[in-house]
């Protein structure tokens, strides 16, 4: 059941980089560049995510896969912002983190499905 996760976690790594990566080092290139290497990131992202899915499916509900998805997104977010782009971390991080902490709650709280 830890497989999916892992999956999830690189895909994002990939995506977070495709989507926000090019805002530090590529301001000065055309778009239109910047769009077909952004593509060509998100293909990794791809690559991990649906069979992140699919094996995850087999253990969790599609619900559940969402929030794990976004609490994967927002973990790799944070420290994609702090680390590479060097923002600040701010309370604001916590809170939305709170937020999915219940989040999570409510799509788990009737434990696994039953289908696998």
């Amino acid at each position: 059941m830890l497989k999916p996760v892992v999956l999830l976690f690189f895909s994002n790594l990939f995506m977070t980089f495709a989507w926000y990566g090019h805002l530090k080092n590529l301001n000065s290139k055309p778009l239109f560049l910047v769009i077909v290497i952004s593509w060509g990131i998100a293909f990794f992202e791809y690559v991990l995510q649906v069979p992140a899915n699919r094996l995850g499916f087999v253990h969790y509900s599609l619900g559940q896969l969402k929030i794990m998805q976004e609490v994967i997104t927002m973990i790799v977010f944070a420290g994609f912002a702090v680390l590479y782009m060097k923002q600040p971390l701010k309370l604001d991080f916590l809170w939305a983190s709170l937020c999915m902490v219940g989040a999570v709650y409510f799509m788990f709280r009737g434990g696994l499905p039953q289908n696998g």
